[in-house]
């Protein structure tokens, strides 16, 4: 047991508690709002995956147990974020079904590749895609009010398409580039669309990566047959 592993367990730790304040009042019985509480506790854990990285590599702290928690403390913290947004509707379930699913297909196919001998590291899309994944859930959980969309329109096109068109958002833009005062609600509103669109931006980014990685598997399987 090292800091770098101290910090991944750390972030495992963290998952239940996350799925509690998103999900339930508890925050609130302390007088601290949910999505203050979940937001500042979600980049904290994500915040741990930068420093067990850092220290492992300054450290020369590599271990083998580092290297088999870190991807599944990720996972944990991502999906229990994402899973906890659609339950209170924040955000679709089929773009996290998407972004989930990506993770246990890539997860299999470095599994499969490293039984066979074969190293398929991180690539840059996925690491942006990561860096995309985090602002995305902080962004949707800080928008929340009471653990729920600042917007009465959830399930119809926003801000897929059409989210010009929400009224609230409407009024937001006009909140923030007229005379009028931009209240707490405009801002959540705001920051809700920005959320939301940038979803998209995972959801697009989470495919990439994964072509990215099989195509990687793809090549090193064929290099190898010809070396053979």
């Amino acid at each position: 047991m090292n800091l770098p592993n101290a910090l991944t367990l750390l972030r495992i730790f963290i998952v239940p508690i996350l799925v509690v304040v998103l999900l339930t009042p508890f925050s609130e019985s302390f007088g601290v709002p949910r999505h203050i509480f979940g937001v500042v506790l979600f980049l904290g854990a994500a915040l741990t995956d930068y420093l067990d990285g850092h220290f492992a590599r300054s450290r020369k702290q590599v271990t083998r147990l580092g290297q088999l928690l870190d991807p599944i403390a990720d996972k944990l913290l991502i999906s229990a974020a994402l899973i906890s947004l659609v339950e209170n509707q924040l955000a679709p379930a089929w773009a996290v079904v998407i972004i989930i699913g990506r993770e246990f297909a890539v997860t299999g196919l470095r599994s499969i590749a490293a039984a066979d001998g074969l190293v398929i590291s991180a690539s840059k899309m996925g690491k942006f895609k990561m860096l995309l994944q985090v602002l995305t859930v902080a962004l949707l959980i800080v928008a929340s009010v009471a653990g729920k969309p600042p917007v009465a329109n959830f399930g119809k096109p926003f801000p897929a398409i059409k989210f010009w068109s929400v009224p609230e958002l409407q009024t937001a833009w006009q909140h923030l580039f007229g005379a009028a005062v931009v209240t707490g609600n405009d801002w959540q509103v705001l920051l809700y669309t920005a959320g939301r669109a940038m979803l998209w931006l995972v959801v697009i980014s989470s495919c990439l990566s994964m072509y990215g990685y099989f195509r990687s598997f793809y090549r090193a399987v064929i290099s190898r047959q010809r070396l053979a």
